[in-house]
């Protein structure tokens, strides 16, 4: 039987010879790691993609221009201890097992590990952006240059959405890469790849863009915002970061992601386009953070049986299956059934279109929705919000600031009809939804879990993801209780922040 895997391409290798038990998705880092006021000032080069007069037989000089731009990245994780994946281990969920480890999930020591990927110079003064999987949970990080110049990198900050990240080295008059507009780019167009697959060496490859506005379900366990470059340009472990390119020399997209049969490049590799990696980019410069705007619904493709039974022209558009009360769309009066098919008079193709749109508008935003209800078209206004779910102590400036809550490490998200079927979640209960933990945090220790929901925190009772935030920042650090609906039965836990992780000493 023949099937497919999603690979995203950095190059790691263990640093001792140790078997270890392999846990995915075992290392996290901060969500936006530093903060800087200065802006990102990105060479946007907006010129039309050249098309039919590169009949030449080499793309050297084209080569030449963009490859001091394309660097080496390696990380470095120390050993650390990590908390067991329920997801990957169900036997652990079982109240019979866990009760022989105080609730808490087991922990396993989890060898030093090294990797190699690949990053994209984008000013003279060392901002150089790269995908999230490259450095999560790296220790150190140290770009390469092509001129055989080393530096010691910061972590400006990462967003697992977009698998985009930033980081930062100490230097100046750096051969900066421009950004073409990706929008311009048509399937058929001539590209190349730049990165050091393997950790080998800079390494261009040549192909054409395959697709466009693809959606795999890869980043963020699938929850992600997609919006891939399919290309057949080859790309490898080690090219994840790197740079592709048009016949200009100009940025299109970083290189994320292969589907292949074998686990080495067959064909299909996947880069997020240059216009959400610059969006990211300069948010995450700016602010350290990605603040999308939120509409407040659930969306799905419109398949051949829907366009029947809801009497449409084409299969263009967002069915809308439900909406959030007291939400952005909630308050523009829109309904469960409405087809969503224009945003301030651009078409929506399907539900991933919207969702990317809707998220890339700033919270405060007012939109306008073309929308078809019951057979009538109808426009209305909607302004966004800021996406509710939080993570609960989201950066180290954060803490310097004094704003890091206690449940450090903890991404929650509001409970609706999909994830209460999602987790088994009954309808009587309320609270916020555990969507993601950081394995070396105090949390994990006290065996919180993704799936778990928190309803209350220091005896106050949990309603929203946002209420869960609000409490955590008022909890300070030090001890704080937490009950805890999970995997099936409502238990209690004490949070200890007061008693750091020891492994790494």
């Amino acid at each position: 039987m023949n099937t497919f895997t999603l690979r995203s391409l950095p190059y790691r290798r263990a640093a001792q010879a140790a078997a270890v038990l392999a846990l995915a998705g075992a290392f996290a880092g901060v969500y936006g790691a530093q903060k800087t006021d200065s802006p990102l000032a990105l060479n946007h080069d907006d010129k039309p993609v050249s098309r039919g007069q590169y009949d030449r037989a080499s793309y050297s000089d084209i080569v030449s221009k963009v490859s001091p731009s394309v660097v080496k990245i390696q990380v470095v994780t120390k050993s650390h201890r990590a908390v067991l994946d329920s997801n990957q281990f169900p036997g652990l969920n079982d109240p019979f097992f866990r009760q022989f480890f105080g609730n808490r999930l087991p922990e396993i020591r989890q060898a030093p590990t090294e990797g190699v990927g690949s990053g994209v110079i984008v000013t003279a003064d060392g901002f150089i952006v790269t995908n999230n999987h490259v450095i999560d949970g790296a220790d150190t990080v140290t770009v390469n240059l092509p001129d055989g110049r080393d530096f010691k990198a910061k972590v400006v900050g990462r967003d697992p959405q977009t698998d985009v990240a930033v980081v930062k080295i100490e230097a100046s008059g750096l051969p900066a890469i421009a950004f073409a507009n990706s929008s311009d780019i048509r399937v058929g167009d001539r590209v190349l790849a730049v990165g050091n697959p393997f950790g080998i060496g800079e390494t261009v490859t040549s192909g054409i863009i395959s697709a466009t506005g693809r959606r795999v379900g890869l980043v963020n366990d699938g929850k992600g915002y997609e919006n891939f470059i399919q290309t057949d340009a080859a790309i490898n472990p080690g090219n994840s970061g790197g740079a592709l390119i048009d016949l200009d020399g100009r940025l299109i997209g970083i290189n994320t992601a292969i589907l292949s049969r074998s686990g080495g490049f067959q064909g299909v590799g996947f880069a997020v386009p240059s216009n959400m990696v610059s969006q990211v980019a300069e948010s995450l410069v700016k602010t350290g953070k990605v603040v999308r705007g939120y509409l407040g619904v659930n969306i799905q493709d419109i398949s051949p049986a829907l366009q029947d039974s809801f009497g449409l022209k084409d299969l263009h558009g967002a069915l809308v299956g439900e909406v959030t009360p007291n939400s952005p769309a909630s308050r523009a009066g829109i309904k469960e059934g409405d087809v969503i098919t224009g945003v301030n008079g651009h078409s929506v193709r399907d539900a991933n279109d919207l969702a990317l749109t809707v998220s890339g508008e700033p919270p405060g935003t007012k939109i306008a929705l073309d929308m078809i209800r019951d057979g009538k078209t109808l426009r209305l206004d909607a302004t966004t919000a800021e996406k509710p779910g939080a993570r609960l102590a989201s950066s180290e400036s954060d803490a310097s600031n004094g704003d890091q809550g206690v449940l450090n490490g903890v991404t929650v998200d509001d409970l609706n009809n999909d994830t209460r079927a999602q987790f088994n979640v009954p309808p009587r209960l309320s609270g916020a939804l555990v969507t993601n933990v950081d394995p070396e945090s105090a949390s994990a220790r006290a065996g919180i879990s993704p799936g778990d929901v928190i309803l209350s925190i220091n005896r106050h009772p949990v309603t929203s993801a946002q209420e869960a935030t609000e409490l955590s920042a008022k909890s300070g650090t030090g001890k704080t209780l937490v009950r805890l609906w999970s995997h099936g039965t409502t238990v209690f836990v004490v949070v200890d922040e007061s008693q750091p992780d020891k492994s790494n000493s």
